[in-house]
């Protein structure tokens, strides 16, 4: 089974168990990218998964998952991606984005720990030549 695959198998998991957790996929068009973001319990990934992408399995933290296409040809793009999570008291926590390869997808996966029924505010920057967009939104987060 191929990480798309598996992922695609992880948030289906993460929505029929625990729908308050996950908002169904989202997705933003931003200038010339459709740009696909989902943010879910890391416990929703099998062990072996998580294993070998160095994702720690906690109730504690969240995987925020991002995909960036192209507008028109639906293509993965390659991107430079930062950003932040700031919770409702004004605490921002850096997101540190991994980029993962599985044949024509990528991804970029950050972790991102949580306290119970906090709300963060995500503000992620994606660059790619001279182009730089921001992808904001807002995600209640709950412990399983």
């Amino acid at each position: 089974m191929n990480l798309l695959t598996t992922i695609k198998t992880s948030v289906i998991a993460a929505l029929l168990l625990f729908i308050p957790f996950s908002h169904a996929e989202q997705k933003e068009t931003l200038g010339d990218w459709d740009v696909h973001y989902i943010v879910f319990g890391t416990p929703f990934l099998t062990p072996e998964v998580a294993k070998s992408y160095g994702i720690v399995r906690s109730k504690f933290n969240a995987l925020v998952n991002i995909s960036v296409l192209d507008s028109d040809t639906q293509k993965a793009q390659t991107v430079a991606m930062s950003g932040t999570a700031r919770n409702l008291l004004g605490t921002s926590k850096p997101l540190s984005f991994k980029k993962v390869v599985d044949g024509n997808a990528i991804y970029y996966l950050a972790i991102l720990p949580f306290r119970d029924q906090e709300t963060y505010r995500f503000s992620v920057e994606i660059q790619q030549g001279g182009k730089t967009q921001t992808l904001q939104f807002q995600q209640k987060m709950y412990v399983d």
